[in-house]
This record gives C-alpha cells, structure tokens and sequence, in this order.
C-alpha cells in the first residue's frame, strides 16, 4: 500500500513543505488538508502527519491524492501564513500533475481547527470543488485577546503567558485589543464571511471549549448573511467536541458524501 513522500513545494516564490499520499494511479481528485494549531515549528510536521493519518482513516475512497501542508506559525501574525497555505493549493491545482506523473482532476480542501480557518479564507480566495471546515477558529481574535489580556484564558501548557503567542505577537504590531480592536478583527475567522466560491461545508460539534460556542451563532449569523456566496452547509454535532469529524459518525459519512 503506497504511504506518503514529503515534497517540499515552491509556487510563485513561497516554499513551503508537504506530506503528498498517492494512490497507485494515473488518475486521481486531490484533497489538501490542513492540521490545527501548534505555535511551535518544530512540531508541524507531527501535525501534517497526524492529520494526514486521520483523515485517510475516515475517507472511504481509494482514488484520493492527499496532501498535508505543514504550514508555519511560529513568530507569525496569524493570518500571515495565508500565503503558504495558498501556494500548496496553486500547486496542487497548476504544477502537481506534472510533478508527480499523474493526472489531477478535482481539488478539495479540509481544514480543522486553525486549518479551518485557512481553508475558509481560501475560498473566498480561490475555486475549488468543495472545501471541508471543522470547528473552525479562532473566530474572533478580539475577544479572544480580551481574555488573554485579562489572563482569563486557561493556559496550553503555559503557552499564554508567553512571548510570541497569538495574542502577544498581536498586541506588539498593533497594541493592545482594549484600545484598537480593528486589526484583530480583521484577521478573524468572522471577517470572512462572504464571497465563498465554492461550496463549503461547516462542521462543528457543540460540546467544544467555551469560547468557540459563544462566537460560533455569531459566526453562522454572518454566514447566513452573505449574498455572494456559491453554497454552505452547517453540520452541528451535539454530541462531539472540537474533533467532530474524526470521531462522529454523522460527521464522517457527511465528509464521504461531499467528496463523492
């Protein structure tokens, strides 16, 4: 059974580096996937990895190319790795039939957590033929940043009390949030709420951490609102937390059923 190959890509002068599986064929749809947060570089390439894993597990397809793209974040303004994320799909859209020998046909996108967020900006960026979004976030870095700078955010492994985190790398370009909550806004999930391209299935499933399901109605309404959006689809999970789409039946057959 054929495994992954890392290929390191470079598209229109942005590197960036990837975990491609190809089945054994010469033709073939395509379905990038982006992992979750890590803030720190040197575990990305576990993140790209595991969800590369995850989602082969659920796919009930043999004829899906799958590239994980380990995207950067550490020192980063979020958002910033937009660019990368970008080329990986440009990549795979434009250059990967030639690079790897094979005929490339329809290209989806999966994102979970942070790669949620990067696959939703995507597509109000680029057409593809469906993109997947499971408990994406964050949703407001506003709020978020309130929290964190009133140390009322429940530590990651300390990670925010220190430097060069989300809220702190913010705060340096920009000040504080209590002062100009603008520019975090602008970088949110919820500032992209319109000109979808292609249709995009939102999963969430409602036993996630507090702050996502405070913002989540607020995100949905924003959603509802657009008026030049190709197509969206909410997929609630009562019973599921923020790995919705690994673990929930409903949520997996619904993932194989957009695919198809």
């Amino acid at each position: 059974m054929p495994t992954y190959k890392e290929i390191r890509i470079s598209y229109n002068g942005v590197e960036v580096d990837t975990l491609v599986y190809q089945p054994n064929s010469k033709e073939m749809d395509a379905l990038l996937v982006y992992h979750g947060t890590t803030m720190d570089d040197s575990k990305v390439h576990v993140a790209a990895e595991t969800i590369l894993s995850k989602v082969r597990s659920i796919i009930k397809r043999d004829d899906l190319m799958i590239v994980s793209v380990a995207y950067p974040e550490e020192g980063l303004l979020f958002g910033d790795n937009i660019k990368e994320a970008e080329a990986a799909l440009l990549w795979v859209k434009n250059s990967a039939s030639k690079a790897l020998k094979v005929k490339v046909n329809r290209t989806f996108l999966l994102g979970h957590s942070q790669g949620g967020y990067l696959v939703t900006r995507l597509n109000t960026m680029h057409k593809t033929d469906g993109v997947v979004a499971n408990g994406s976030g964050p949703i407001d870095l506003s709020f978020r940043c309130k929290l964190d700078e009133r140390n009322k955010v429940e530590p990651r492994n300390g990670a925010s009390q220190k430097k060069g985190t989300v809220c702190s790398l913010l705060k340096d370009e920009y000040g504080s949030v209590f002062d100009d909550p603008d520019p975090y806004k602008a970088r949110s999930l919820i500032n992209f709420y319109s000109g979808h391209k292609s249709k995009i299935l939102f999963v969430q499933g409602l036993k996630d951490k507090k702050i996502q399901m405070t913002l989540w109605p607020k995100f949905k309404e924003k959603i509802n609102q657009c008026t030049d959006c190709t197509d969206y689809t909410f997929l609630e999970l009562e019973d599921s937390g923020h790995g919705a789409i690994f673990e929930n039946k409903e949520a997996i057959e619904a993932v194989n059923e957009f695919l198809r």
